[in-house]
């Protein structure tokens, strides 16, 4: 499940010519550690939403194949159109989708200096309940 979810994070946050996207960060690191800890609610909200982004191409590009099939172009053109839908639940998904991904990204060392900014300091886990 982290591959598709991973494959659908990384349509929404590309590298650019100014800033690493998230191909250039641990994202595999993140969402195993994020799998591992966010409550079981929040993580059954992510996989549905990576499921929902890689099966909605029908209703954004009207072609009957799975994001991840799709080509470059077409999967550009999807990513485009299902973070802006009017289907109010589909685009709640990926405002959840684009969020966790937004958090693996905003943390990286990588884009932080890209910023002009220092990298956060190693996370101590000390709000965690054991």
């Amino acid at each position: 499940m982290i591959a598709l979810i991973r494959s659908a994070m990384l349509d929404f946050y590309p590298s650019t010519e100014h800033l690493p996207g998230l191909d250039r960060v641990d994202l595999d690191g993140f969402l195993e550690r994020y799998k591992r800890e966010a409550p079981a609610l929040l993580w059954s909200g992510l996989v549905a939403a990576a499921i929902a982004y890689n099966l909605s191409p029908i209703v954004t590009i009207k072609k009957p194949l799975p994001a991840t099939r799709l080509s470059p172009e077409d999967r550009a053109r999807h990513v485009d159109l299902v973070g802006s839908t009017e289907n109010y639940q589909l685009r709640q998904l990926m405002f959840l989708l684009k969020m966790v991904a937004g958090m693996a990204w905003g943390q990286s060392p990588e884009v932080r200096q890209a910023m002009g900014l220092s990298p956060y300091p190693e996370d101590p886990g000390t709000w965690r309940q054991a």
